[in-house]
């Protein structure tokens, strides 16, 4: 995403250069597969580290731009969203003390990023969905100022033909609609890359969709978005939803969502993946490309496949194939975009070292999937285990497995068998998977936000919950021990943070009456739950009345009139606040109009009500 391309025109001409470009690097790889041209006699690592810039408050801080310049340091690159930032590691031959050096240049690049966010009143943050990020940071003032964004953003929207629709339901529900693809900001990832012989790739591929299920689920870091409970790993639910340019319609018919896991085992070789993702998805963005990529081979050099690496940056498989050019070889690497950041950087190598281990271990039994497993069979395992994390029941070579004893007596042997085929340090390796050991046996990084979620729920306002988990995560993070070792937040740690803004304390589970209701239900329901005062909503789901107790006692006077409807005698001009207002003015209008609580709207929907007692 961090490609900047200031000079795009992004017209029709350049469109029409870019698709013959693109065609062009299909049939060069081709010839580059053929020829054996393409490097197979070195295996290498490499990570990818988005991280949230948060203030002290721990919400969400739009200074990415501002950090950036302080930081100056190559590494580091922009992200959608201005509370985002992405660190590029360097690639590390597989073997020794590899992921020593992967972790050492992570802990060097965040303590130069922590240093630098201080001095702007910031922290970094590691975590797969930022607790505290809500529907405000959701605007397109916060998406980063760069050209290639707000293309990608105008293409896709236009793909849709409409809002972006998000539905997510685990414990809890989230529906909402939104204008932009700025949904997929909420997401932060720990993206692995491990390089694959030309000779072994479409082996490896299958492989990697295979466990894909079980390392997700061990890995597991994201279960709350905006205050709901949802999937142990939301991002999955939540990226195909924010990027799903399908277009809902009438007819029923077969559509390929762009985030996707795939359809079926792979057969032939890296190129039928980018052909499949070439016919399937439309061009989303496009740029000036000087060299032609067979001009570049002839020269003697190697072609960087311009036009195809841009588009295969917006097709996103959780598996995604890539092509890269190192040293002056070509290269091919399965980039793994499924894990989350998070929630320490110990953690982070650990499932690093399992998933590399895993891979590159793998047994000969598994070198043809299609006769081991079906793969409907890895996409569901997949999507449980996004749903249900480390509590996932798998199939596994037909049978049903649950996720503790399939990576314990499973998948570790080969895991620690991959890494010593290729001399990992046997204290590295001892390290890496005993924290992967123990969290299959104690718990994930979701389990523990859950966990301290439910418990300070019962005691504090979500808002609070929300800002006190997210200082627990940071500060945890801060002392570098893995999440399974993390203590459990007590009640005392309630947050400091002064409220500013209504949404902080505003109720939102509420009780809502209809306009056509009779008083005598509104007495009833208002009796049974001690409550004052109830909104009134119409046929659309708008605000178009309040209803008080002071209502009520008038007409419990009189017997007659308990069929009364509601719209007959609820106030119609009602006094409303947004999320946004400050607290100080909700208690002047409140003082003001001698009322004891204000309706909370976005636009005509209620979202929420503040009483007196919530102030």
């Amino acid at each position: 995403m961090g490609e900047h391309i200031s000079k795009s025109r992004f017209d029709d001409l350049e469109r029409e250069a870019f698709v013959g470009h693109l065609l062009s690097d299909i049939k060069i790889l081709e010839h580059l597969l053929e020829e054996n041209l393409i490097e197979d006699d070195i295996v290498r690592i490499g990570a990818e580290q988005e991280m949230c810039l948060v203030n002290n408050d721990y919400r969400p801080s739009g200074k990415s731009l501002n950090l950036l310049k302080n930081i100056d340091d190559p590494y580091f690159t922009t992200e959608l969203a201005s509370y985002n930032l992405e660190a590029n590691l360097d690639p590390f031959q597989l073997g020794n003390d590899c992921f020593s050096k992967v972790e050492k240049q992570l802990k060097t690049l965040l303590k130069k990023a922590n240093t630098e966010a201080e001095k702007l009143n910031m922290k970094i943050l590691l975590t797969g969905i930022l607790p505290t990020i809500s529907k405000n940071e959701l605007g397109i003032d916060y998406m980063t100022p760069i050209p290639r964004y707000y293309k990608l953003n105008e293409v896709l929207t236009s793909f849709r033909g409409d809002h972006f629709a998000l539905k997510i339901k685990g414990v809890d529900e989230l529906t909402l609609r939104h204008d932009s693809v700025l949904f997929e900001a909420c997401n932060t990832s720990f993206q692995l890359h491990l390089q694959i012989p030309p000779n072994d790739f479409i082996k490896s591929y299958n492989w990697s969709q295979a466990i894909a299920g079980p390392v997700l689920g061990i890995c597991c870091n994201s279960p709350l978005l905006m205050g709901r409970e949802l999937w142990k790993e939301t991002r999955i639910a939540l990226f195909q939803q924010s990027l799903d340019t399908r277009k809902w319609t009438y007819a029923l018919k077969e559509q390929m969502a762009r985030v996707c896991f795939g359809n079926h085992w792979q057969k032939d070789s890296v190129v039928e993946i980018f052909k499949e993702d070439i016919s399937t998805h439309r061009i989303a963005l496009t740029k000036p490309i000087k060299k032609n990529s067979l001009d570049v081979l002839k020269s003697g050099a190697i072609p960087k496949l311009e036009a195809l690496n841009l588009y295969n940056g917006t097709v996103y498989r959780w598996n995604r194939p890539c092509y890269g050019v190192g040293n002056g070889k070509p290269h091919l690497r399965i980039e793994n975009r499924y894990i989350p950041s998070g929630p320490t950087v110990i953690d982070e190598i650990a499932n690093f070292a399992f998933w590399v281990g895993l891979m590159v271990g793998r047994p000969k039994k598994f070198d043809d999937m299609s006769n081991v497993m079906d793969f409907k069979e890895a996409k569901l395992n997949f999507i449980k285990s996004a749903r249900t994390g480390r509590q996932t029941i798998f199939s596994w070579l037909g049978k049903s497995i649950s996720s503790e004893d399939l990576i314990l007596n499973e998948l570790l042997p080969i895991a620690y068998e991959g890494l010593k085929k290729y001399d990992i340090d046997n204290k590295d390796i001892d390290r890496l998977l005993g924290i992967i050991e123990s969290r299959a046996k104690n718990g994930t990084g979701a389990e523990w936000q859950v966990k301290n979620y439910r418990n300070l729920r019962k005691q504090m306002k979500l808002d609070s919950v929300l800002v006190a988990l997210t200082k627990g995560i940071f500060d945890n993070q801060q002392k570098n021990i893995p999440v399974h070792e993390w203590p459990s937040l007590s009640g005392a740690t309630k947050s400091s943070n002064s409220f500013e803004w209504v949404g902080q304390i505003m109720s939102t589970k509420l009780m809502k009456l209809h306009e056509d209701d009779y008083i005598d239900l509104a007495l009833s329901i208002m009796q049974w739950n001690n409550i004052h005062h109830i909104p009134v909503e119409n046929n659309k789901g708008e605000l178009t009345g309040l209803l008080t107790w002071s209502h009520i006692e008038e007409l419990k006077k009189n017997s007659n009139k308990k069929n009364t409807r509601i719209s007959d005698i609820m106030i119609k001009k009602v006094v409303t606040v947004q999320p946004r207002t400050r607290l100080n003015t909700a208690k002047k209008l409140m003082d003001e109009y001698q009322i004891g609580c204000l309706p909370v709207c976005v636009g005509t929907n209620l979202v929420g009500i503040i009483s007196k007692t919530d102030l």
